[in-house]
């Protein structure tokens, strides 16, 4: 039977998890025989700062991922800002595929893609961070032969990501950061059969989405739901996982767990909000010129219907606004200032 090593290390991490990933690395050494890949959520536009601090953290070389690039043992690849990271016959391929879990990078579409390409070589790790980005792909990684470890919950910042990794792959090593490194390495020398990697018709669909040059609309499966896509307003449909759990996906491909897709539906409510809170402002100032303009011109009657129209819109405002910071104090995104 034809075997290898576990030379292919697939990292997420999400809010908390910048520290925890310098830790790490600083305890890898520099012949590592793997390649790892790290996935750290961040903003659009939040610049590429990881690499850096990543590179300085230990002997290992750290850099931005580049398309094509094969991936090489003893080397740090970092996804680059709203650039899903995913492996693809060895190499390092970045994609601008629809956000997964309401983030572009996502850990799932970097660990089905380590799952698939890799098999069981593939080792994937969970990180602190919110919510559950990482648990379907570590599913697949399991499935595929490949091990699965998170940083120990009484250790996390934020210990969401970890928790639902671990509740989607129960036999997960939870260790403190310094203990994973050692746990790298021993995958890394840790020899695994290669024939028997199972082939998973959905996974495959889902991760050649992202490697299309062209996106193209399609139907999930599953079942059409009444819910739109907090992202682009699409369909929804309503997947099953397992007996006890769903997952949510529009024809455009993004996904949604339960909870990424309340935390998603959230943030569009705020956002909605906001919008409404702007237009009431701007015409409870529209209806100020107008009600001051008749004022001037002595038109009483208009004067009178544009101060109630006014009061009516204040009203409104107000209520809008404690509705609004209701949400945001409930786990929607942060009031503007």
């Amino acid at each position: 039977m034809a075997t290898a090593v576990r030379d292919v290390v697939v990292v997420a991490a999400s809010a908390g998890g910048v520290d925890p990933l310098r830790i790490l690395l600083s305890e890898l050494p520099p012949d590592l025989p793997a390649a790892v890949l790290v996935v750290l959520h961040v903003a659009p536009r939040g610049g590429s700062v990881l690499a850096g601090i990543l590179d300085r953290a230990g002997p290992l070389r750290a850099a931005p991922a580049v398309d094509g690039e094969p991936v090489r043992p003893g080397r740090v690849y970092v996804a680059r800002p709203d650039f899903h990271l995913l492996l693809n016959d060895g190499k390092a391929r970045l994609s601008r595929g629809p956000r997964h879990n309401g983030h572009r990078p996502a850990a799932d579409p970097l660990f089905m893609s380590a799952a698939l390409d890799a098999g069981p070589r593939a080792a994937g790790m969970v990180l602190s961070g919110t919510l559950d980005d990482g648990a379907k792909g570590c599913e697949a990684i399991d499935r595929q032969g490949g091990a699965v470890a998170v940083q120990d919950l009484t250790e996390c910042a934020f210990p969401g990501m970890p928790s639902a990794a671990r509740t989607a792959v129960p036999s997960a090593q939870a260790l403190p950061v310094r203990d994973l490194a050692r746990w790298i390495l021993r995958q890394s020398r840790t020899t695994v059969g290669t024939e028997g990697q199972v082939y998973d018709n959905e996974i495959e669909q889902e991760v050649d989405q992202f490697l299309r040059e062209t996106p193209a609309l399609a139907e999930p499966g599953g079942e059409l739901i009444a819910f739109s896509c907090p992202e682009c307003n699409g369909p929804i449909y309503e997947q099953k996982v397992g007996t006890t759990t769903s997952r949510y996906v529009c024809r455009v491909g993004h996904a949604y767990t339960g909870d990424s897709m309340m935390s998603a539906q959230s943030d569009a409510v705020e956002r909605a909000l906001w919008v409404a809170i702007q237009r009431l402002e701007e015409r409870i100032r529209v209806l100020e010129r107008l009600r001051h303009s008749a004022g001037e011109r002595g038109r009483e009657h208009s004067l009178r219907y544009f101060h109630e129209e006014a009061e009516r819109n204040l009203e409104a405002l107000n209520t809008i606004r404690m509705l609004q910071s209701r949400i945001g104090r409930n786990g929607g995104t942060p009031l503007p200032s």
